[in-house]
């Protein structure tokens, strides 16, 4: 009988080995581009469109199944980021100088501009209160937008010069990571307050979050002297763990379906994943060579598939010098953004 079961244990482990898979370059795509610089990406999957934050150029649409880019929406230039409210058919730059392009989603022609600050850095839908939040480092303030309309409907201060990645908990909340106090904060959308503040303890400088729903568990990419991926408890804010990651993070992502945590990290160019086994158990499922410099994603939950961008860079001693990493480029060369697909096999 032993011998039996320590055959069937041996067999399912080679099936098991057998069924894993692992992350592979399926494209690589090239875009002309006079100026290259990005920030963060969005991927309608209805669609198959990938919206990029292209700064200089605004807000590119990429067809990933086609593998073209289908416009450049007119009136978004200074488009750091994207978020897209399919319920009323509005998509919403984060465009840097402190504005917001609404546009239809359907059809990708700009609606207006709207004003709400001085700077911007990055958008987040709410869905429970529909309404946006627009953070803005320099102010030290978040701009609150009503989804459907897209008029301001207020402004909230909050003691951070780096409020960054931001994640909707489904309750009317948003989590939101501020990298200069080493901690996430729970932001109530409605009340227009922060109600509650805990440490990233062995985080250092949380960039990226993501969130499980069901076991109400935060994720929170760090991009410290030593990277980690930490995992927060949301009802009482205690770091249940970390792990390690590459440095220059700057992308977390967690598949419900699968279990999995996603961790892009653009200095050391890699793709570092986690399966979660138990809401307080995590173990290495894996991790891709990517780019350099791939720094944000965006994933299919139904293909599974992950798209990076990325281009070919410099560091100019004459430009400021970025504080993600040693030697992280501060100049990049027309003509050499790419469009990365990785996907399981």
């Amino acid at each position: 009988m032993k011998r039996f079961i320590a055959a069937i244990t041996i067999a399912c482990a080679a099936i098991h080995a057998h069924a894993q898979t692992f992350y592979h370059l399926e494209s690589s795509v090239t875009l002309k581009s006079a100026v290259p610089e990005w920030d963060y990406v969005t991927l309608d999957a209805s669609r198959g469109y990938l919206f990029i934050g292209r700064r200089g150029e605004g807000a590119v649409v990429y067809d990933v199944n086609k593998k073209v880019v289908v416009r450049t929406i007119d009136n978004t230039d200074h488009a750091n980021a994207i978020a897209l409210v399919p319920e009323f058919d509005r998509g919403y730059t984060t465009n840097s100088d402190g504005t917001t392009t609404v546009f239809v989603l359907s059809t990708l022609k700009p609606i207006e501009r709207v004003k709400f600050g001085k700077d911007a850095d990055s958008g987040f839908y709410e869905p429970v209160t529909k309404q946006l939040a627009f953070t803005m480092g320099d102010a030290k303030a978040i701009a609150f937008v009503d989804a459907r309309s897209g008029k301001l409907l207020d402004t909230m201060k909050i003691d951070s010069e780096k409020p960054d990645g931001a994640v909707a908990d489904g309750e009317g909340n948003l989590l939101m990571a501020l990298r200069d106090h080493n901690t996430v904060v729970k932001i109530d959308v409605a009340a227009r307050k922060v109600s509650a503040e805990w440490s990233t303890a062995g985080c250092e400088d949380p960039t990226s979050i993501a969130y499980d729903r069901t076991n109400k568990r935060i994720f929170v990419g760090c991009r410290g002297r030593k990277p980690v991926l930490a995992v927060l408890d949301a009802i009482s804010g205690k770091v249940i763990t970390t792990m390690a990651i590459g440095q220059g993070n700057d992308g977390v992502i967690y598949d419900a379906a699968t279990k999995k945590i996603y961790t892009s990290n653009g200095f050391d160019a890699n793709l570092v994943i986690y399966d979660q086994l138990t809401p307080d158990s995590y173990q290495f499922a894996g991790a891709t060579t990517t780019r350099p410099v791939a720094r944000t994603m965006a994933f299919d939950e139904t293909t599974k598939r992950i798209y990076l961008v990325t281009a070919e860079g410099m560091v100019d001693p004459k430009k400021p010098i970025y504080k993600v990493a040693p030697f992280y480029p501060n100049r990049y060369f027309p003509d050499t953004f790419t469009v990365l697909t990785y996907a399981p096999q």
